[in-house]
């Protein structure tokens, strides 16, 4: 069994050599590789891997990289000195050249395969070969696992380069979609939302690659255009990168018995997302059967209360597909992903997402991915029906549960002990109908207003609200006055400080991303580096000159816009 090693705080980690001896490579170590993988690293041709936890490939290195930013916050707390990000030893490893790492670290990375699924219903023919054997990390590859003041953190490169499950594709990440990943990572782990990290990101000076996006102005609904895009690669980090998806990989094939050693593969990859995620509340004396169930109760908790941030915050997960969702409860893969700017139960950053991912729809997208989650667990019960009945009763728990979660949340967002579900849903009613900039208004909320005179100021104000603002404006007023007689006798001082702690200040809207990266193609990373300051402080009050820029409803001429309202899943 993995243990988390526990050791006191670690001096400041200046060099690639101090984080070096820290390397522990779990997955590796403890899990099976594809036998039929070339054991240098050199697998990066489209193929079937059929069995095996892992396929070790060495990345592909950008060329020329350059700096662009790297999170002063989590080098912080993993001890790490922030001149190591532009060390020159630092900047080749994390763009992805292994050739020359200090022992212990490996000179070879690793991908994974996943299965996928969509809304609850099993697919295979996103796999080129119709069996999903060729499905998974088609450019992300893992290339650390190093324990840190006792915590165990895998260090993966978005971009690093074409692996197994390429599907044909270069295996690259460009500037842009890097630059939004980095910064809602880092957006989203200041807003409390449990999330992968990121730890550095650096472009190419050299290296370009052809994508399709949007013309400027374009409304187009898909992208009308090939552009030239600078290639980057982006380091994310969390305690594992274990997906509810390559659970699935391995429930499918032991259920049907691909290979003679599928059910021994799908207890080890479990065991070993309890012992990286789950160690702190499941007792590794238990027997397996037990350990299973108590994973499938503990992931229901994690992956409600998730959801319900999500909401509380304004995000959009866009694609929550069961291979883009974590098995150990936090946010990952930064796609196609958007913060609301304007309220609307089905928005939807993602065109090809559908209402099936929208807003207020991911409660149910959470639901089908844990029912394949339980699905997927469920061959390692087959012989103990009395966990299986204990795993059936959670599954069923999970629209109670998620239900409990949002009422606790909008509670929380309008500072109320209970949830009220008529204050709540004329609320809905109001907010759609006017309609109202989602993060503005509950700031201004937050603010304990005396009228509805702040409310407006977060009021986009359509047809229907010009066409009866009288009316409007006194069902506002009502609903204003109900809210406040709920909120006693909590002092307004003492409520609205409550509230700012639920209600940022500042969101991660597109609009304010498009100029950053855009910015960044011409070698200029000032917006990037202001962006990452402002969004990592969302719920503090920041200056004057801040507020104008980035606490302000969407403008009007933005709306309908591709890239700026709504993208293409991002590459």
């Amino acid at each position: 069994m993995i243990k988390r090693l526990t050791q006191g705080t670690p001096p400041i980690i200046a060099t690639l050599d101090d984080l070096a001896k820290l390397a522990n490579y779990s997955f590796m170590d403890f899990l099976n590789c594809d036998p039929d993988a070339k054991v240098n690293g050199c697998n990066h041709t489209p193929r079937q891997v059929f069995t095996g936890h892992y396929v070790p490939v060495t990345p592909t290195p950008i060329e020329d990289p350059e700096y662009v930013a790297h999170s002063k916050n989590f080098f912080r707390e993993l001890g790490f000195a922030d001149s190591m990000a532009k060390s020159a030893d630092f900047i080749r490893v994390f763009s992805g050249d292994l050739t020359h790492v200090p022992e212990p670290m490996r000179k070879i990375g690793w991908a994974c395969g996943y299965a996928l699924s969509i809304f609850g219903t099993e697919y295979y023919q996103q796999c080129p070969f119709q069996t999903g054997n060729g499905y998974g990390d088609g450019r992300a590859i893992s290339v650390l696992e190093a324990v840190i003041n006792g915590q165990r953190w895998e260090m993966q490169l978005k971009g690093g380069g074409r692996t197994p499950y390429c599907r044909g594709a270069d295996g690259r990440a460009v500037l842009r979609s890097s630059v939004r990943e980095f910064l809602a990572q880092e957006h989203m782990h200041a807003l409390g939302v449990p999330t992968s990290r990121s730890l550095s990101l650096y472009v190419s000076k050299t290296e370009r690659v052809r994508r399709p996006w949007y013309s400027e102005g374009s409304r187009s609904l898909d992208p009308d255009m090939l552009v030239l895009e600078a290639v980057a690669i982006s380091t994310r980090v969390a305690p594992s990168f274990i997906r509810v998806g390559q659970l699935e990989l391995f429930g499918r094939r032991a259920r049907k018995m691909e290979h003679p050693r599928a059910m021994e593969e799908l207890a080890q990859i479990v065991l070993h997302l309890i012992d990286r995620e789950y160690d702190d509340v499941i007792d590794q004396k238990l027997a397996t059967t037990e350990k299973v169930v108590l994973l499938a109760r503990e992931f229901l908790n994690r992956l409600t209360s998730l959801v319900a941030n999500w909401i509380r915050v304004g995000y959009c997960q866009g694609n929550f597909n069961s291979d883009n969702c974590a098995a150990g409860g936090f946010t990952l893969d930064y796609g196609p992903f958007g913060f609301c700017d304007v309220f609307n139960s089905h928005y939807q950053p993602w065109t090809g997402g559908g209402h099936h991912y929208s807003f207020l729809n991911q409660p149910v997208a959470a639901e089908r991915n844990f029912h394949m989650f339980c699905s997927a667990l469920r061959p390692l019960l087959t012989a103990h029906q009395d966990c299986l009945e204990q795993l059936d009763e959670i599954e069923s728990d999970f629209p109670k549960a998620m239900q409990t979660q949002m009422e606790e949340m909008w509670a929380a967002k309008l500072g109320l002990g209970v949830f009220h579900p008529a204050l709540f849903n004329e609320l809905i009613t109001l907010m759609e109908l006017t309609p109202v900039d989602y993060s503005m208004f509950f700031r201004e909320l937050s603010m304990v207003p005396d009228d509805i005179s702040l409310l407006k100021q977060s009021f986009y104000k359509n047809s229907t609200y010009h066409a009866d603002s009288e009316r409007m404006d006194k069902r506002w007023s009502a609903w204003l006055t109900k809210w406040k007689s709920l909120t006693q006798p909590c002092s307004r001082e003492e409520l609205s400080r409550q509230m700012k702690l639920v209600n940022p200040k500042y969101s991660l809207r597109e609009w304010f991303m498009v100029p950053a990266y855009q910015q960044a193609d011409t070698g200029n990373y000032s917006l990037i580096q202001e962006l990452q300051e402002v969004m990592t402080q969302p719920y503090a009050e920041q200056s004057k000159g801040v507020d104008e820029k980035y606490y302000r409803p969407k403008p009007l001429e933005l709306f309908g816009v591709g890239g700026s309202s709504y993208l293409s899943c991002s590459s």
